[in-house]
């Protein structure tokens, strides 16, 4: 089962400065990483981008936000775009394979700090010095590249360099078509205040075909949600809501980019406007529930 959450670009356009910016785009990954979100997709929304808080800025933030604490400063150094980094809530990510990060069996991630012969590499991995390591066959690997490594032991050290992903939240950029068009997209959701009303038995049978098929969700913008942002209009939308997949809904195929439904996470909001940050949190806590 495989959970993405798709942002825009778009996603600090009414950030006074870089601070706020960088404060906002911590909690979306802190949201992501709580609810176990395997990916953090950023998708392209230029029309709604505002001054230098572009894409550009928006993954930067998010994926420095996601690389574990003990690699910042070896994996990012100094760039402008990090500049109040030191706003960013910690993540504190548990491992997926042990009781804990730090845990015996868990998997971490660590950067190659040296390529030495005999295929073997020293690698940074968060001990309290790097650690010399095999590289698996078939397996290259480069100095300053991002590897994998599982640690079975910390007193004394045992771990091994393991050809996997890396564990964690992964922040990709791409089309919003494009991820939802993936294998493991599982149930396809749009967040928006337009889209059925979430209810307890609408809950029941949706959490069965996510616990099963996993979830891609979607979110919009600050005063720019995702009608605004695909081009659609909201009546459309509002009309078509409960009637089930996107094939079906009202919206015209041309502008939908692949949701098997539009989903109002919080039908009786009493703000004006849910941030996206928020919105994340009252979609994907639900969502996770299970029976």
């Amino acid at each position: 089962m495989t959970v993405s959450v798709l942002v825009p670009s778009s996603l600090s356009r009414e950030a006074e400065d870089k601070r706020e910016a960088t404060r906002k785009l911590g909690y979306v990954a802190r949201a992501a990483t709580i609810f176990r979100a395997d990916r953090l997709v950023v998708y392209p929304d230029r029309d709604g981008e505002t001054g230098q808080f572009d894409g550009g800025f928006v993954s930067t933030v998010l994926r420095y936000a996601a690389t574990p604490p003990y690699l910042r400063n070896e994996a990012w150094g100094m760039r402008d775009e990090l500049e109040y980094a030191g706003v960013l809530p910690p993540l504190r990510a548990m491992s997926q394979t042990g009781s804990e990060s730090t845990g015996s069996g868990s998997s971490r991630q660590g950067i190659v700090t040296e390529v030495g012969p005999e295929g073997r590499v020293r690698v940074n991995c968060g001990l309290q010095h790097p650690i010399s390591l095999n590289v698996p066959p078939k397996m290259a690997v480069e100095e300053g590249e991002r590897v994998t490594v599982r640690i079975s032991s910390r007193r004394p050290v045992r771990a091994k360099l393991v050809d996997e992903p890396l564990p964690g939240l992964s922040i990709e950029q791409t089309d919003l078509r494009a991820a939802l068009g993936r294998e493991d997209a599982g149930v396809r959701i749009a967040a928006s205040r337009f889209g059925e009303h979430l209810t307890v038995g609408r809950l029941e049978t949706l959490a069965g075909r996510t616990k099963r098929d996993g979830m891609t969700v979607a979110f919009g913008a600050p005063e720019r949600g995702l009608p605004a942002i695909l081009g659609i209009e909201e009546s459309a939308i509002e009309a078509s809501s409960g009637q089930g997949d996107a094939a079906d809904n009202g919206v015209e195929p041309t502008a939908d980019p692949g949701f098997d439904l539009w989903l109002n996470t919080v039908p009786d909001q009493g703000s004006e406007v849910v941030r996206t940050e928020e919105a994340l949190f009252a979609t994907l806590a639900p969502l996770s529930l299970r029976e």
